[in-house]
């Protein structure tokens, strides 16, 4: 379970979060869906320890991210890319990462293969393309087998068939029990992915539920994203 409650995050005279609340549930895909600049990557940031909110909180499995005892193997996270040096190959990115937290050469290898990135391990990550390295942060996510796997943007960049597998993997990584939240502006490319939605828009959370009650009277995730988003902030809720 993650558990957003009464976030707020102010920055200088800047409101970027205003009291935001929703979760995310064990055996779910969520979609938390916004403009670019609405809130999300503050949101995720917090969640994950890599920013202070102002008040609220954020947390995951009942903690905030500092105090998970394992947090690779409780919690994997993708934003901003895949995060790696440009001169390191895909493999030896991983293995760090792997040997930092303890993990198995092996399990490497196993998120390379899962991710089909096998064939382009042993490349520069500044050879890969906007796709290949959306694959590598997702491996990187995957190696601790964690309950719960966060995604910023995730189809962005990726050729049809990687968008194809994504949304499969993510279905099936659901089904399983784990919870998956996946950031993203993109309506399109989720509608088939997600079993709940949360709309925020200039810091205020201004839709949530399933994706049939989201949609309500709309025929479309996107259509009902655009007249959500151009209401008042908090008229839609």
């Amino acid at each position: 379970m993650l558990t957003i409650n009464s976030l707020v995050k102010r920055r200088g005279s800047q409101q970027i979060l205003s009291g935001i609340s929703f979760e995310a549930r064990p055996g779910r895909v969520t979609g938390f869906l916004g403009p670019n600049g609405a809130g999300k990557s503050s949101t995720l940031r917090i969640l994950l320890g890599l920013d202070r909110a102002t008040s609220g909180s954020a947390l995951i499995q009942g903690k905030p991210y500092a105090e998970l005892h394992h947090p690779l193997a409780t919690v994997g996270a993708a934003l901003d890319g895949s995060g790696a040096h440009p001169m390191r190959t895909g493999r030896a990115h991983l293995r760090w990462i792997a040997r930092a937290a303890g993990l198995p050469r092996s399990r490497v290898e196993e998120v390379l293969e899962l991710t089909g990135l096998s064939d382009a391990a042993g490349k520069r990550v500044r050879n890969y393309s906007l796709g290949m390295g959306k694959r590598l942060g997702m491996a990187a996510a995957l190696l601790g087998d964690p309950d719960i796997l966060i995604l910023d943007e995730p189809v962005n960049g990726l050729d049809p068939e990687g968008i194809r597998w994504i949304r499969t993997f993510l279905r099936k990584r659901a089904e399983s029990g784990h919870t998956v939240l996946l950031s993203s502006h993109l309506m399109g490319e989720l509608a088939e992915t997600v079993d709940d939605v949360v709309i925020i828009k200039q810091g205020t959370i201004v839709a949530a539920g399933t994706l049939q009650e989201v949609i309500g009277r709309h025929s479309s995730l996107e259509e009902a994203f655009f007249a959500l988003t151009m209401e008042k902030a908090g008229d839609g809720v």
